[in-house]
């Protein structure tokens, strides 16, 4: 056996073993890390008012915590505005539920000539084994649905922790970071970060400025109609549209949606077209012109960076795709040398060859023949015998 062979034997089992151990690990910690990477980036969001506010004279990590309650009150403010709308709203649907069972028995028994009464639908429901066991699931799944919550608070006490740090002890950690390397590297750290903040911080601007407008503009609609609770309804149409990626704005639409039809079903279906309508002028006039500046993407980067953040992190990656799609193509925007592009028909989706003559003047060739002066020519000799 060769003297090299243990050795060699001893380090592969050894990084395999430190290879899997380190898949473990990264098992073991990736909610850990999908949280930090949260936090990182809505440290980067906050970070603008944080830097002017400390700009002014005050501490750091006062104008964090301020910027923190701020945005903890309008999210409290927000969530019971809602969860008030939508237990009044069900407290009503209860109270209306006889109203519609009778009405929908009503019709049935009038287009199929049946005998149907509230009192014998109510009894089959009651005594029915799918709500038995729907019951008992539900009463089963408490546990459940505690132990998720719990757990979803968690983990936004976390993420708020950590983004608190990195916005508060920003200089610090940047200090820190940039000690361990070089000048040259130094400085393109730096200009990372300046990039990330303002890309992250103009997207977070860009979005609140389209939620406000969206809002408003679904304020006066549902006012219009008046279906009930008009603000709570246009504070989530702005934040859901625009917050949640791709399908945001046809789940901010469903809830004014079913609560215009129960005022009047044509009312929901005016509701709808008001919100297709609406998304295209944002996609086609709106969009563009605030996220010239802040985000300049590609509609179709932008949904391609989507969906690869969705594929890999989930809602997660969905959320923070686009800011860190901007962030690198500006990064690599300053190291990339560009050319003057060349006056070239090709570019402007024309073509090199020579125009031709018209389909119309084709046709009538064809059809009259020849001109005069081309039979002409085409009867004549070649060479001098013309002149002889």
């Amino acid at each position: 056996m060769p003297r090299w062979l243990p050795r060699a034997m001893v380090l592969a089992l050894a990084l395999y073993a430190c290879f899997m151990l380190g898949s473990w690990a990264f098992d073991q910690l990736i909610g850990l890390l999908t949280n930090v990477l949260i936090a990182f980036f809505l440290a980067l969001a906050i970070e603008p008012a944080v830097s002017r506010m400390a700009a002014y004279g005050m501490r750091r990590g006062l104008a964090t915590f301020l910027v923190f309650l701020g945005l903890m009150i309008f999210g409290v403010g927000f969530v019971v505005l809602l969860g008030s709308m939508l237990a009044g709203q069900i407290v009503n649907m209860v109270d209306e539920f006889p109203k519609y069972i009778d009405s929908v028995i009503n019709w049935v028994n009038q287009k199929f000539h049946t005998r149907l009464s509230r009192v014998e639908v109510q009894d089959s429901l009651l005594h029915s084994d799918w709500l038995q066991k729907y019951v008992q699931n539900s009463a089963t799944g408490v546990l459940d649905v505690s132990t998720t919550v719990l757990g979803g608070l968690f983990r936004l006490l976390t993420i708020f922790l950590f983004s608190f740090y990195f916005a508060a002890d920003g200089p610090r950690l940047r200090r820190a970071l940039c000690s361990v390397l070089p000048p040259a590297r130094q400085a393109e750290v730096l200009r990372a970060w300046e990039i990330a903040v303002d890309k992250t911080g103009g997207y977070i601007y860009s979005r609140g400025l389209m939620a406000l407008i969206s809002g408003v503009a679904h304020y006066i609609l549902l006012m219009v109609l008046e279906v009930p609770y008009a603000p709570a309804l246009a504070v989530w149409v702005g934040l859901v549209s625009q917050f949640i990626p791709t399908i945001g704005t046809y789940l901010a639409g469903a809830l004014p949606m079913l609560l215009a039809f129960t005022v009047d079903p044509w009312y929901a279906l005016w509701v709808l077209c008001f919100v297709v309508i609406y998304q295209q002028f944002e996609n086609y006039v709106l969009q563009p012109k605030l996220t010239a500046k802040t985000v300049d993407i590609h509609p179709a980067v932008a949904f391609g960076s989507v969906i690869a953040g969705t594929a890999l992190l989930g809602a997660v990656g969905a959320l923070v795709a686009i800011p860190a799609v901007a962030t690198l193509q500006a990064f690599l925007g300053a190291y990339v040398k560009r050319y003057d592009v060349t006056d070239d028909p090709r570019v402007h989706g024309g073509s090199s060859r020579r125009p031709g003559r018209p389909l119309s003047a084709r046709i009538r060739r064809l059809v009259s023949g020849p001109p005069a002066s081309d039979a002409g020519d085409g009867e004549r000799p070649p060479g001098g015998a013309s002149r002889q």
